[in-house]
């Protein structure tokens, strides 16, 4: 399927009407004290200038940091729609795309760490604006704007589900993105109008959303649910331990972290359609909160009980126990030979392997408030974006490897859940409910056929 934006336009990759002189936000604009007006050199407002080009759907793992396009498992097949009781998720015509893995090594510098570890003064949004009654206007010392900083750009602001944003999916050749929140719904927004497509009403909260292919995996109260958004194949399993808060694809395993701390380990059939449970692992106390498949066959698991669990997902052992925080471990990323951390004990770390094989933390990024989720992402020049939400409201974007702070998002609630799409795409889901659109501003569109 080959889409020209020029002349059909998603509306998530509109960036808007108005044309700007430049992408980059005047500064002076955004503390409300630019004196130049129409004669500035730089952009006056949040969207910076409309971008044309192809669109394509091929989507990367955003936890495993390779530049890696997820293909639909063979397994599973596809097909062309889904319906539920709540509404009707269909979908495009969807082609298998080709698996491709970046062979470019990032190397961690820890001098660059140290030398760009002061960081701007945090830059903060008018309250007043956002409850609409600020009566400063142009004279604001505060951002009037849900974000700040350059190379990036908010298209949407998708608005209906009541509480706690949970999960975010952007199935592989789907003109659909699925959401699913604590309020007991999962929702289908169409890509092209940016509109509510369909709903579904589930049992209890919805703890965690992923997809692989065509397969939209829900993790609910001790039970996993299915769905191919193409041909309409659904199954259900038991998933003991309370409720599935976090979960992981590995080629034919299927990992869910647990309410109770258990991960369950499910292999994939394709002949029955459903996942045999292979192992119950019972390492960690308290909930998992994050799990990603790294590199060299490794199954990384953050938790509640503020250890970081490393696994061998080929004979399923427990081989590291990472201990450096003092809080909840909400949230892992691995870049290229790394992994980040995130934590409510308010620090980000770097860990990398030593020679005698064991696990160190290399850097350590302390902040005054909680890290909630991580995720990354790339810009329009191959650079690394690591995306950092925090308990004050914000997503930071940091340059790696030096951390430097490029841009920063604001929300009405805390954000908990960051996921990547294609094209430069990202979205974020808050604690009020809210899915927001981003893109990286000149990010590759290139047309598949």
């Amino acid at each position: 399927m080959e889409v020209m934006a020029a002349k059909k336009v998603s509306f998530f990759h509109r960036i808007g009407a108005q044309p700007a002189k430049k992408s980059v936000v005047c500064r002076y604009w955004a503390n409300g004290n630019c004196i130049k007006g129409d004669n500035c050199d730089y952009f006056h407002g949040e969207r910076p200038p409309p971008q044309t080009g192809y669109v394509h759907y091929n989507q990367s793992r955003s936890k495993t940091w390779t530049n890696t396009n997820s293909s639909c498992n063979p397994k599973y097949g596809t097909g062309s729609s889904l319906s539920n009781k709540g509404g009707k998720f269909s979908t495009a015509s969807y082609q298998k795309p080709p698996r491709k893995v970046s062979t470019k090594s990032l190397t961690f510098i820890r001098s660059e760490l140290e030398k760009n570890d002061t960081r701007k003064a945090p830059i903060k949004q008018c309250g007043d604006w956002v409850r609409g009654n600020c009566v400063r206007g142009d004279k604001c010392r505060y951002v009037h704007s849900w974000f700040s900083g350059s190379g990036f750009a908010m298209l949407a602001k998708l608005e209906g589900h009541t509480k706690n944003i949970t999960g975010i999916a952007l199935p592989s050749g789907c003109d659909k993105l699925y959401s699913c929140s604590k309020d007991k719904s999962i929702r289908a927004w169409d890509c092209n109008s940016g509109q509510l497509a369909g709903s579904v009403s589930t049992v209890g909260e919805v703890g965690c959303l992923i997809n692989e292919g065509a397969w939209l995996f829900v993790g609910l109260p001790n039970v996993i649910k299915a769905w191919n958004i193409q041909n309409q194949a659904e199954f259900s399993v038991n998933a003991p331990g309370g409720l599935v808060c976090s979960m992981a694809l590995d080629n034919d395993k299927l990992f869910a972290g647990m309410e109770d701390g258990t991960i369950l380990v499910r292999k994939l059939n394709a002949e029955s359609n459903t996942p045999e449970l292979i192992a119950m692992l019972k390492e960690h106390h308290s909930a998992v909160c994050s799990l990603v498949v790294g590199a060299n066959n490794r199954l990384y698991s953050g938790s509640k009980d503020s250890t970081i669990k490393v696994w061998d997902t080929y004979n399923l052992q427990c081989i590291h126990t990472l201990s450096g925080h003092t809080k909840d471990v909400t949230s892992l990323v691995c870049w290229d030979s790394y992994l980040i951390s995130a934590s409510l004990d308010k620090t980000l770390k770097v860990w990398s392997a030593t020679e005698s094989g064991t696990i160190k933390v290399d850097y350590e990024i302390k902040d005054d408030y909680e890290v909630n989720a991580l995720c990354g992402i790339h810009d329009a020049e191959g650079k690394p974006i690591l995306l950092c939400a925090y308990s004050d409201n914000t997503v930071r974007l940091y340059d790696l490897p030096s951390f430097t702070e490029r841009g920063r998002i604001f929300s009405k609630g805390k954000v908990e859940v960051i996921e990547v799409g294609i094209d430069g795409l990202f979205f974020t889901g808050d604690a009020n409910g809210d899915v927001s659109v981003w893109k990286m501003i000149g990010a590759p569109c290139v047309a598949e056929s």
